[in-house]
Protein backbone atom coordinates (compact mmCIF):
# COMPACT_ATOMS: atom_id res chain seq x y z
CA UNK A 1 0.00 0.00 0.00
CA UNK A 2 2.86 2.36 0.28
CA UNK A 3 3.61 4.84 3.13
CA UNK A 4 0.61 6.55 5.15
CA UNK A 5 0.50 10.27 4.54
CA UNK A 6 -2.08 11.45 7.18
CA UNK A 7 -2.08 14.95 8.48
CA UNK A 8 -0.58 15.47 12.11
CA UNK A 9 -2.24 19.03 12.58
CA UNK A 10 -5.09 21.31 11.28
CA UNK A 11 -4.43 23.35 8.28
CA UNK A 12 -3.53 26.75 10.16
CA UNK A 13 -4.25 30.07 8.10
CA UNK A 14 -3.80 34.00 9.38
CA UNK A 15 -6.37 35.00 6.75
CA UNK A 16 -9.93 36.47 7.67
CA UNK A 17 -12.91 33.82 5.94
CA UNK A 18 -13.29 33.93 2.43
CA UNK A 19 -17.00 34.78 2.73
CA UNK A 20 -16.66 38.35 3.79
CA UNK A 21 -14.94 39.30 0.87
CA UNK A 22 -16.74 37.42 -1.54
CA UNK A 23 -20.09 38.94 0.06
CA UNK A 24 -18.93 42.71 -0.49
CA UNK A 25 -17.81 42.01 -4.14
CA UNK A 26 -20.93 40.29 -5.34
CA UNK A 27 -23.44 42.64 -3.46
CA UNK A 28 -21.64 45.69 -5.19
CA UNK A 29 -21.59 43.98 -8.53
CA UNK A 30 -25.09 42.25 -7.88
CA UNK A 31 -27.34 44.57 -5.61
CA UNK A 32 -30.40 41.92 -6.68
CA UNK A 33 -29.36 40.13 -4.59
CA UNK A 34 -30.71 41.64 -1.28
CA UNK A 35 -34.05 40.70 -2.58
CA UNK A 36 -33.34 37.14 -1.97
CA UNK A 37 -33.14 37.82 1.84
CA UNK A 38 -36.10 37.36 3.96
CA UNK A 39 -38.13 34.36 4.79
CA UNK A 40 -39.63 31.49 3.18
CA UNK A 41 -43.26 31.46 2.78
CA UNK A 42 -43.65 27.78 2.38
CA UNK A 43 -40.87 26.74 4.78
CA UNK A 44 -43.76 26.19 8.22
CA UNK A 45 -45.85 24.44 6.06
CA UNK A 46 -43.69 21.71 4.54
CA UNK A 47 -41.70 21.40 8.08
CA UNK A 48 -44.90 21.08 9.31
CA UNK A 49 -46.03 18.43 7.10
CA UNK A 50 -42.83 16.51 8.15
CA UNK A 51 -43.32 16.67 12.14
CA UNK A 52 -47.04 15.60 10.81
CA UNK A 53 -45.50 12.34 9.03
CA UNK A 54 -43.62 11.24 11.38
CA UNK A 55 -46.44 11.14 14.33
CA UNK A 56 -47.73 9.34 11.61
CA UNK A 57 -45.31 6.92 11.21
CA UNK A 58 -45.02 6.61 15.13
CA UNK A 59 -48.66 4.88 15.33
CA UNK A 60 -48.11 3.02 12.56
CA UNK A 61 -44.67 1.29 13.76
CA UNK A 62 -46.13 0.17 16.92
CA UNK A 63 -46.96 -3.33 16.10
CA UNK A 64 -43.98 -3.87 14.08
CA UNK A 65 -40.90 -6.15 15.14
CA UNK A 66 -37.79 -4.78 16.51
CA UNK A 67 -35.84 -5.40 13.07
CA UNK A 68 -38.40 -3.33 11.32
CA UNK A 69 -38.29 -0.44 13.48
CA UNK A 70 -34.83 0.16 12.88
CA UNK A 71 -35.09 -0.45 9.14
CA UNK A 72 -37.82 2.28 8.70
CA UNK A 73 -35.42 4.42 11.09
CA UNK A 74 -32.27 4.60 8.72
CA UNK A 75 -34.53 4.03 5.46
CA UNK A 76 -37.03 6.63 6.22
CA UNK A 77 -37.98 7.98 9.12
CA UNK A 78 -33.66 9.11 9.72
CA UNK A 79 -34.12 11.03 6.74
CA UNK A 80 -37.01 12.63 7.51
CA UNK A 81 -35.57 13.33 11.39
CA UNK A 82 -31.64 14.63 9.60
CA UNK A 83 -33.74 16.50 6.85
CA UNK A 84 -35.65 18.53 10.06
CA UNK A 85 -32.27 19.17 11.58
CA UNK A 86 -31.53 20.81 8.50
CA UNK A 87 -34.74 22.81 8.76
CA UNK A 88 -33.74 23.62 12.22
CA UNK A 89 -30.30 24.97 10.64
CA UNK A 90 -32.55 27.32 8.42
CA UNK A 91 -35.04 28.70 10.94
CA UNK A 92 -31.63 29.54 13.29
CA UNK A 93 -31.24 32.25 10.69
CA UNK A 94 -34.85 33.43 11.07
CA UNK A 95 -36.11 32.18 7.33
CA UNK A 96 -39.43 30.82 8.94
CA UNK A 97 -40.81 33.90 9.75
CA UNK A 98 -38.56 36.83 9.07
CA UNK A 99 -35.93 38.45 11.63
CA UNK A 100 -38.57 40.63 13.25
CA UNK A 101 -40.26 37.36 14.45
CA UNK A 102 -36.72 35.88 16.27
CA UNK A 103 -39.24 34.80 19.06
CA UNK A 104 -41.64 33.05 16.20
CA UNK A 105 -38.61 31.06 15.28
CA UNK A 106 -37.33 30.02 17.87
CA UNK A 107 -40.22 28.54 19.23
CA UNK A 108 -41.28 26.91 15.66
CA UNK A 109 -37.64 25.11 16.09
CA UNK A 110 -38.88 23.31 18.84
CA UNK A 111 -41.86 22.15 17.26
CA UNK A 112 -39.84 21.00 14.04
CA UNK A 113 -37.74 19.47 16.92
CA UNK A 114 -40.27 16.96 18.45
CA UNK A 115 -39.34 13.64 15.82
CA UNK A 116 -35.68 14.04 16.25
CA UNK A 117 -36.90 12.74 19.91
CA UNK A 118 -33.62 14.47 21.22
CA UNK A 119 -33.88 18.29 22.38
CA UNK A 120 -31.57 20.27 20.05
CA UNK A 121 -32.61 23.31 17.92
CA UNK A 122 -31.62 25.97 21.01
CA UNK A 123 -28.17 24.36 21.99
CA UNK A 124 -27.77 24.32 18.27
CA UNK A 125 -28.87 27.79 17.69
CA UNK A 126 -26.61 29.16 20.41
CA UNK A 127 -23.33 27.58 18.90
CA UNK A 128 -24.10 28.33 14.79
CA UNK A 129 -24.22 32.01 14.80
CA UNK A 130 -20.51 31.04 15.75
CA UNK A 131 -19.63 28.85 13.37
CA UNK A 132 -20.94 31.79 11.09
CA UNK A 133 -19.18 34.47 12.46
CA UNK A 134 -15.95 32.59 14.08
CA UNK A 135 -15.40 29.97 10.84
CA UNK A 136 -12.50 27.98 11.66
CA UNK A 137 -12.08 29.91 14.89
CA UNK A 138 -9.67 27.94 17.94
CA UNK A 139 -12.09 27.23 20.93
CA UNK A 140 -14.79 29.15 19.08
CA UNK A 141 -16.00 27.23 15.79
CA UNK A 142 -17.40 23.70 17.55
CA UNK A 143 -17.73 22.38 14.24
CA UNK A 144 -14.04 21.56 14.12
CA UNK A 145 -13.12 18.59 15.59
CA UNK A 146 -10.86 18.34 18.71
CA UNK A 147 -7.36 17.51 19.11
CA UNK A 148 -8.15 13.93 19.92
CA UNK A 149 -10.25 13.36 17.06
CA UNK A 150 -7.50 14.34 14.62
CA UNK A 151 -5.22 12.45 16.14
CA UNK A 152 -7.11 9.40 16.98
CA UNK A 153 -9.37 8.85 14.08
CA UNK A 154 -6.24 8.70 11.60
CA UNK A 155 -7.70 5.15 9.62
CA UNK A 156 -9.73 3.85 7.63
CA UNK A 157 -11.58 1.95 10.42
CA UNK A 158 -11.15 4.41 12.96
CA UNK A 159 -12.39 7.02 10.66
CA UNK A 160 -15.43 4.75 9.71
CA UNK A 161 -16.05 4.68 13.52
CA UNK A 162 -16.11 8.36 14.07
CA UNK A 163 -18.62 8.55 11.34
CA UNK A 164 -21.02 6.52 13.23
CA UNK A 165 -20.42 8.22 16.28
CA UNK A 166 -20.76 11.80 14.67
CA UNK A 167 -23.84 12.90 16.68
CA UNK A 168 -22.38 11.70 20.25
CA UNK A 169 -19.31 14.39 18.97
CA UNK A 170 -21.81 16.47 17.76
CA UNK A 171 -23.30 17.12 20.74
CA UNK A 172 -20.49 16.47 23.28
CA UNK A 173 -17.62 18.83 21.68
CA UNK A 174 -19.02 22.19 22.28
CA UNK A 175 -18.95 21.40 26.21
CA UNK A 176 -15.81 20.84 25.97
CA UNK A 177 -14.43 23.29 23.33
CA UNK A 178 -16.38 26.26 23.95
CA UNK A 179 -18.90 25.96 27.06
CA UNK A 180 -21.69 27.69 27.58
CA UNK A 181 -24.11 28.46 30.42
CA UNK A 182 -27.56 26.48 29.80
CA UNK A 183 -30.32 29.53 28.34
CA UNK A 184 -33.69 29.46 29.48
CA UNK A 185 -34.63 28.40 25.75
CA UNK A 186 -32.67 24.92 26.04
CA UNK A 187 -35.00 24.46 29.02
CA UNK A 188 -37.96 24.64 27.56
CA UNK A 189 -36.63 22.99 24.18
CA UNK A 190 -36.26 19.97 26.94
CA UNK A 191 -39.13 20.06 28.71
CA UNK A 192 -41.40 20.12 25.77
CA UNK A 193 -39.44 17.51 23.94
CA UNK A 194 -39.40 14.96 26.84
CA UNK A 195 -43.20 15.61 27.21
CA UNK A 196 -43.93 14.83 23.88
CA UNK A 197 -41.83 11.59 24.05
CA UNK A 198 -43.45 10.33 27.33
CA UNK A 199 -47.09 11.37 25.67
CA UNK A 200 -45.91 9.15 22.66
CA UNK A 201 -44.47 6.46 25.03
CA UNK A 202 -47.92 6.43 27.03
CA UNK A 203 -49.82 6.32 23.95
CA UNK A 204 -48.28 3.44 21.83
CA UNK A 205 -45.21 2.10 23.46
CA UNK A 206 -41.60 2.06 23.99
CA UNK A 207 -41.43 1.45 19.86
CA UNK A 208 -42.27 4.53 18.48
CA UNK A 209 -39.89 6.58 21.01
CA UNK A 210 -37.18 3.92 19.63
CA UNK A 211 -37.78 4.71 16.00
CA UNK A 212 -37.63 8.53 16.41
CA UNK A 213 -34.05 8.49 18.39
CA UNK A 214 -32.56 5.53 16.52
CA UNK A 215 -33.43 7.28 13.19
CA UNK A 216 -32.13 10.25 14.14
CA UNK A 217 -28.71 9.20 15.71
CA UNK A 218 -28.48 6.42 12.75
CA UNK A 219 -29.07 9.25 10.32
CA UNK A 220 -26.75 11.61 11.70
CA UNK A 221 -23.79 8.97 11.83
CA UNK A 222 -22.99 6.91 8.67
CA UNK A 223 -25.94 7.71 5.72
CA UNK A 224 -25.31 9.44 2.61
CA UNK A 225 -27.04 12.10 4.05
CA UNK A 226 -24.68 13.00 6.20
CA UNK A 227 -22.00 13.39 3.74
CA UNK A 228 -23.08 16.77 3.77
CA UNK A 229 -21.12 17.17 7.50
CA UNK A 230 -17.93 16.21 5.21
CA UNK A 231 -17.97 17.49 2.19
CA UNK A 232 -19.05 21.06 3.93
CA UNK A 233 -15.60 22.42 5.09
CA UNK A 234 -12.99 19.52 5.10
CA UNK A 235 -10.20 20.34 3.45
CA UNK A 236 -10.53 18.10 0.30
CA UNK A 237 -8.38 21.23 -1.88
CA UNK A 238 -5.71 22.69 -0.13
CA UNK A 239 -6.39 26.16 0.21
CA UNK A 240 -10.40 25.65 0.15
CA UNK A 241 -12.06 25.61 3.06
CA UNK A 242 -15.80 25.49 2.11
CA UNK A 243 -17.50 23.52 -0.81
CA UNK A 244 -20.81 23.18 -2.63
CA UNK A 245 -22.46 20.39 -3.78
CA UNK A 246 -25.23 20.76 -6.41
CA UNK A 247 -26.69 16.72 -6.50
CA UNK A 248 -30.44 16.11 -5.84
CA UNK A 249 -29.91 15.41 -2.02
CA UNK A 250 -30.45 19.12 -1.79
CA UNK A 251 -34.40 18.38 -2.77
CA UNK A 252 -34.16 16.56 0.62
CA UNK A 253 -31.87 18.57 2.70
CA UNK A 254 -33.43 22.41 1.96
CA UNK A 255 -30.54 22.82 -0.21
CA UNK A 256 -27.50 22.74 2.36
CA UNK A 257 -25.03 21.34 -0.45
CA UNK A 258 -25.44 24.98 -1.68
CA UNK A 259 -22.69 25.52 1.58
CA UNK A 260 -20.52 28.06 0.07
CA UNK A 261 -23.73 30.44 -0.69
CA UNK A 262 -24.91 29.95 2.36
CA UNK A 263 -22.09 31.41 4.36
CA UNK A 264 -21.23 34.15 1.70
CA UNK A 265 -25.25 34.72 2.25
CA UNK A 266 -26.42 33.10 5.12
CA UNK A 267 -29.37 35.38 5.62
CA UNK A 268 -30.80 33.62 2.60
CA UNK A 269 -33.16 31.08 2.97
CA UNK A 270 -31.89 27.17 1.26
CA UNK A 271 -34.74 27.62 -1.08
CA UNK A 272 -32.98 30.58 -3.08
CA UNK A 273 -29.34 29.73 -2.93
CA UNK A 274 -29.37 28.51 -6.35
CA UNK A 275 -30.75 31.83 -7.34
CA UNK A 276 -27.72 33.38 -5.95
CA UNK A 277 -25.10 30.58 -7.58
CA UNK A 278 -27.10 32.06 -11.15
CA UNK A 279 -26.97 35.67 -10.65
CA UNK A 280 -23.31 35.35 -9.33
CA UNK A 281 -21.82 32.49 -11.22
CA UNK A 282 -18.74 33.98 -12.20
CA UNK A 283 -17.72 33.80 -8.54
CA UNK A 284 -19.05 29.84 -8.16
CA UNK A 285 -18.81 28.32 -11.29
CA UNK A 286 -14.93 27.31 -11.08
CA UNK A 287 -14.69 27.28 -7.24
CA UNK A 288 -14.13 23.64 -6.35
CA UNK A 289 -17.51 21.37 -5.15
CA UNK A 290 -18.48 18.03 -4.53
CA UNK A 291 -20.81 16.04 -7.10
CA UNK A 292 -21.37 12.99 -4.74
CA UNK A 293 -21.71 12.78 -1.16
CA UNK A 294 -21.53 9.30 -0.90
CA UNK A 295 -18.40 9.73 -3.06
CA UNK A 296 -17.59 12.38 -0.06
CA UNK A 297 -17.18 9.81 2.62
CA UNK A 298 -15.47 7.19 0.75
CA UNK A 299 -12.91 9.48 -0.07
CA UNK A 300 -12.76 10.49 3.32
CA UNK A 301 -12.63 6.87 4.96
CA UNK A 302 -10.33 6.01 2.44
CA UNK A 303 -7.80 8.53 1.37
CA UNK A 304 -4.83 8.87 3.71
CA UNK A 305 -4.77 12.32 3.30
CA UNK A 306 -8.00 12.82 4.74
CA UNK A 307 -9.61 12.83 8.51
CA UNK A 308 -10.67 14.73 10.86
CA UNK A 309 -7.75 17.04 10.67
CA UNK A 310 -8.33 17.95 7.21
CA UNK A 311 -9.49 21.58 8.47
CA UNK A 312 -8.67 25.49 8.24
CA UNK A 313 -8.16 26.60 11.88
CA UNK A 314 -7.59 30.49 12.79
CA UNK A 315 -6.80 32.51 15.53
CA UNK A 316 -10.52 35.15 15.39
CA UNK A 317 -10.97 38.00 17.73
CA UNK A 318 -13.99 37.66 19.86
CA UNK A 319 -16.57 40.44 18.37
CA UNK A 320 -18.21 42.67 20.84
CA UNK A 321 -21.56 41.74 21.82
CA UNK A 322 -24.75 43.85 20.98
Amino acid sequence: MGNRVTREDFEWVYTEQPHTQRRKEILAKYPEIKTLMGPDPHLKWIVSGMVFIQLLACYLVKDLSWKWIFFWAYAFGGCINHSLTLAIHDISHNVAFGNKQAKWNRWFAVFANLPIGIPYSASFKKYHIDHHRYLGGDSLDVDIPTDFEGWFFCTPLRKLVWLFLQPLFYSLRPLYVNPKAITRMEIHNALIQFSVDLIIYYLWGLKPVIYLIAGTILCLGFHPISGHFIAEHYMFLKGYETYSYYGPLNWLTFNVGYHMEHHDFPSIPGCRLPMVKKIAAEYYDNLPHHQSWIRVLWDFVFDDTLGPYSRVKRLCKLAKES
